[in-house]
């Protein structure tokens, strides 16, 4: 019985022993077995390859590769380190199945507090796990191992053709989740900063008319409709049905929204800071905290026959100018109404308790039954009113 070793090809380490018998597909698939390859040929020391059992002699030292061109072992840096004992930098590494040949300086000088300076500071320090082929073993993926090498190597962040990282934000996360798993600080920095250019800039154009309108066309009407926070600043929205929308803290500026349908629309905290809202239909509005600043509401109307109030609770109504307008019932409660035009308008039955009304022109006002109590009316004209002031209910 003939006695053989078996290298895997280009490797002079964890050699295995085996007997020699019936015929070379035996061999090999003894080989596979012991070596954990698929074995499809077989070399001898000298790199000539054998095609027939009987050339193997007793105690031949063989070389089984998987389909490869025979590789010398000699040529190999760590098996030539274990032949003639001396020292070599450089080292092979099996990331994920792919294997990359660097130094040791390389994975330890740049970044001397990483993981991987840690891993090869010291000669099995960690005591590396190696491959049949004497590559240590590193269980992550080749995809995003491969730019933090070259990261190491040149200090830059270098890619292949192949992975375009600035086209790949998956990719570029992907990269620096690796360099946060190898403790690689300096990376880490470039990567975050690389991912935040990467980010497409956030779109903060207002929605135009003919984009709304597309959008209320494929909604169903009994069903509400959300625009909260949305951005509507300078849009011409005139003469649309909106009821029930929710505009809540969205930016309504500078908005045309003469004639417009706002019946129980609720606009709470929303910027009309320089809107118009002429003629509109304010029925049950709901505009508690809202910024009006500036914003002409002449003629709207937001009695509701059926007795559903408006409500501007708190809302800044500075400069408004909401002559001729119908507001039976409103609630304008410490609302501010500061240099406001109130001329003519039903305010029969309002809510006006603590309302600033510093300067507003009150002419021709019908305030009926409205509460006043604690409300600011230093400067305030009230000429020509329906009801004297004094049949108002001021004080409750």
């Amino acid at each position: 019985m003939r006695r053989v070793t078996l290298f895997v090809n280009g490797s002079a380490r964890n050699g295995k022993v085996v007997a020699v018998y019936g015929t070379l597909s035996d061999l090999l698939s003894v080989a596979s077995n012991k070596l954990g390859i698929k074995a499809t040929s077989v070399y001898n020391g000298k790199g000539g390859l054998i095609d027939d059992i009987a050339l193997i002699r007793d105690d031949d030292v063989l070389f089984v590769c998987e389909g490869e061109p025979f590789i010398d072992p000699q040529t190999d840096g760590r098996a030539q380190e274990e032949l003639t004992g001396s020292h070599t930098d450089w080292l092979t590494l099996n990331v994920g199945g792919r294997y990359f040949t660097t130094t040791r300086s390389t994975l330890v000088n740049k970044e001397p507090d990483s993981m991987l300076a840690h891993m090869f500071k010291d000669k099995d320090a960690w005591g590396n796990k190696q491959d049949p082929r004497g590559a240590f073993l590193i269980d992550r993926s080749p995809e995003y191992f491969e730019p933090i090498l070259n990261y190491l190597r040149h200090g830059q962040l270098i890619v292949n053709d192949g992975i375009n990282l600035l086209g790949s934000t998956a990719l570029f996360v992907g990269v620096l989740e690796e360099a946060r798993f190898f403790g690689i600080d300096s990376l880490i920095e470039h990567l975050e900063i690389a991912i935040k250019n990467s980010q497409p800039a956030e779109d903060h154009s207002p929605i135009s008319r003919k984009e709304f309108v597309r959008f209320l066309l494929a909604t169903p009407t009994k069903s509400e409709l959300r625009c909260q926070g949305l951005n509507f600043s300078g849009a011409d929205l005139s003469r649309l049905d909106l009821r029930y929308i929710n505009f809540k803290m969205a930016n309504l500026s500078r908005c045309n929204l003469a004639h417009a349908n706002l019946c129980c629309a609720n606009l709470e905290r929303a910027d009309l800071s320089g809107s118009v809202l002429d003629c509109a239909n304010l029925q049950g509005v709901k505009m508690l905290c809202s910024n009006a600043e500036g914003a002409s509401l002449k003629g709207c109307n937001f009695e509701d026959p059926s007795g559903l109030k408006a409500n501007l609770e708190g809302a800044n109504l500075k400069g408004v100018d909401m002559e001729g307008s119908q507001m039976t019932g409103i609630n304008l409660r410490v609302a501010t109404l500061k240099n406001a035009k109130l001329k003519n308008c039903n305010l029969r039955g309002a809510t006006l308790a603590g309302t600033d009304l510093e300067n507003c022109d009150l002419s021709g006002c019908d305030l009926q039954e409205a509460n006043l109590r604690g409300s600011n009316v230093k400067g305030a004209i009230f000429e020509e009113m329906l009801t004297p002031l004094h049949m108002s209910q001021s004080v409750r």
